[in-house]
């Protein structure tokens, strides 16, 4: 659902006025990976416009890691994160790994849209917290997220999360509309094979058989917290 309204309308004001800037190098990052995002999304029958939370999440950043210890495109924390199967310790963070936590975020947004029956309080529920959520609606006696974030029910960056999610999707659909039509410096999609590697093996002599570089190597594998493959192998 997408809605016009003055919470909507003030993150579009401001995605549009002083945080142009932002949206412009988030709109840049998106065709590195949105394409993927699209197929996969597509493929689960799930709703092709969950891109923007991942916009909102991380600026498509695979390396962004917040205060509350989240991070990558979705901005798992590391409880979380396990509990849909991805690896983080030492040498490996799944949460960095575009396609792994695509997988992952796809199944907890499915789960939570199951939960609640609505994908606004899916969202609020993916930054607050389902359990929060619960209580709010209970507390409210209403199921409807306007009404939540129109009293105490929700911390105010659930009540803003939903509308910030809504006007990226509505300047993302027609960024040129909102003067997003030139100077967005766009990357190329992320397109790579995959291979087997046995044992710990540094990265530099993965770049070199490869006859590419160590910074396209991490790039491509952003999952891999060392300069080398784990020793059961990658």
């Amino acid at each position: 659902p997408v809605e016009v309204n003055p919470a909507v309308e003030k993150w579009v004001q401001y995605f549009t006025g002083s945080g142009r800037r932002y949206y412009a190098k988030w709109l840049g990052r998106s065709t590195r990976f949105r394409p993927m995002m699209y197929r996969e999304l597509e493929k689960a029958g799930l709703p092709k416009d969950l891109v923007y939370l991942s916009m909102i999440e991380s600026g498509y950043n695979a390396h962004a890691y917040s205060h509350a210890a989240a991070a990558g495109l979705w901005q798992f924390i590391p409880s979380t994160a396990r509990l849909y199967k991805m690896r983080v310790d030492w040498w490996i963070d799944d949460r960095r790994d575009p396609e792994t936590s695509l997988h992952a975020a796809m199944n907890f947004l499915g789960e939570l849209h199951t939960m609640f029956g609505d994908w606004r309080l899916a969202w609020a529920a993916y930054n607050g917290g389902p359990g929060r959520v619960r209580r709010a609606t209970r507390d409210a006696g209403s199921k409807d997220f306007w009404t939540l974030a129109a009293g105490s029910y929700l911390h105010s960056e659930t009540d803003n999360y939903v509308p910030k999610i809504m006007a990226a999707a509505i300047i993302g659909k027609h960024p040129e509309r909102y003067g997003f039509d030139s100077g967005i410096d766009f990357q190329e999609e992320l397109a790579y094979d995959t291979s087997k590697v046995e044992g710990s093996v540094s990265l530099e002599v993965l770049a070199e058989c490869a006859g590419t570089t160590v910074s396209e190597i991490k790039a491509l594998n952003p999952a891999l917290r060392r300069y080398a493959t784990p020793p059961e192998g990658y």
